[in-house]
């Protein structure tokens, strides 16, 4: 697993974590620097932004809704949240629950309307920006949808957006409130939070980097960009230790009745070009991607301006490992290496080769 973590490092990435849980206990392996002035090492379990690694708490938390009879899964958008997804060929009506969650719904994603131009300019003057949800949504509103609902798939952050929406609508209280209540709490997951606008991250840390131009200079993104950072679809933060625990427990049924996890688990086929994996398929909240040892493993991951962070485990929870990442490379070739010795990372460290 150093090895594996020393050949990210090797391929442009500043600092990099890894967190192996395995039955014979914990294996752990850092490589680079946790930043680029002091050149510190990269803290053992620091606290990391889980990005898009929110989307698998939020879709727990609407199955377990579902478990309760509050929604089902076949219910549209409009039935819950009536004229919110409209105009450009929008329809909520046609547009389920299940559509968001797997990103088969066709909606845009408002993330390209809140970064329009990917320079350091445009993260320092837009990084204060925070939207409501119903603004973000009413950005997406304005673009028509990508394919008929459930036709194709296409990663959207709208998708979760409405998802947290939809809680608190059904709830009466937030997807924060509710992803403490029914997960972090039952789970005593104390080191993992949901900070809405707040932009520190707790001690310790390990800086994070974006280079926003080829052979331009790394730019220190450790503050997070507010317009896609603070919502359903993205804000949560917390520690790999943490992350393992969670991804094992809802593998395991600690979170989900079996026709829930089940559910969640039944998957559509993610593009080629969409930059996963070969085979990789997405479900609610999970992706399923192959092991080479045979079989698939479970997970998510997260990335904004500077981090990439990435948690899988084994189908039977029986392994998981996080990966993090502290810095993201504007040439898209070095970015598919990187991508590659990730994922390969990930496949010996599940497959127990690591």
């Amino acid at each position: 697993m150093q090895r594996d973590a020393d050949m990210l490092r090797d391929a442009g990435v500043t600092g990099v974590s890894v967190r192996l849980e395995t039955p014979r206990g914990t294996v752990t392996a850092r490589s680079g620097v946790g930043d680029l002035i002091v050149r510190r090492p990269v803290p053992k379990d620091g606290y990391l932004r889980l990005g898009s690694i929110t989307k698998t708490f939020v879709a727990t938390v609407v199955l377990q809704l579902a478990d309760e009879k509050r929604l089902t899964l076949d219910q549209t958008v409009e039935q819950l949240l009536p004229g919110v997804v409209s105009g450009a060929g929008n329809d909520g009506r046609t547009i389920t629950i299940r559509d968001l969650l797997r990103h088969t719904s066709g909606l845009y994603d408002y993330t390209a309307d809140v970064f329009p131009g990917p320079s350091a300019h445009t993260y320092h003057t837009n990084r204060w920006q925070a939207y409501r949800p119903e603004q973000l949504v009413a950005m997406a509103m304005r673009h028509e949808p990508g394919f008929p609902p459930g036709t194709d798939w296409a990663y959207s952050n709208t998708n979760y957006v409405l998802a947290g929406m939809i809680v608190q609508k059904v709830t009466g209280r937030s997807w924060e409130q509710q992803v403490h209540d029914r997960v972090l709490r039952p789970l005593g997951l104390r080191h993992t939070d949901t900070p809405g606008t707040w932009p520190l991250l707790p001690h310790p840390h390990a800086a994070n980097y974006q280079q926003f131009a080829e052979d331009g200079p790394m730019i220190d993104t450790t503050l997070p960009y507010r317009p896609f950072d603070s919502g359903a679809d993205g804000s949560m933060t917390g520690t790999a230790r943490e992350l393992n625990h969670f991804f094992t427990a809802l593998v395991g049924g600690r979170l989900l009745t079996p026709a829930a996890l089940a559910a969640m688990r039944t998957a559509v086929p993610v593009p080629q070009d969409s930059g996963h994996p070969a085979g990789t398929r997405d479900g609610l909240g999970l992706f399923l991607t192959p092991l080479s040892c045979g079989g698939d493993y479970l997970g998510h991951g997260g990335s904004g301006l500077g981090y990439l962070v990435r948690t899988a485990t084994t189908t039977d929870g029986r392994r998981a490992v996080t990966v993090s990442a502290h810095s993201r490379p504007a040439d898209p070739r070095t970015a598919a290496r990187q991508e590659d010795a990730l994922h390969s990372l990930i496949d010996h460290a599940l497959c127990g080769t690591a």
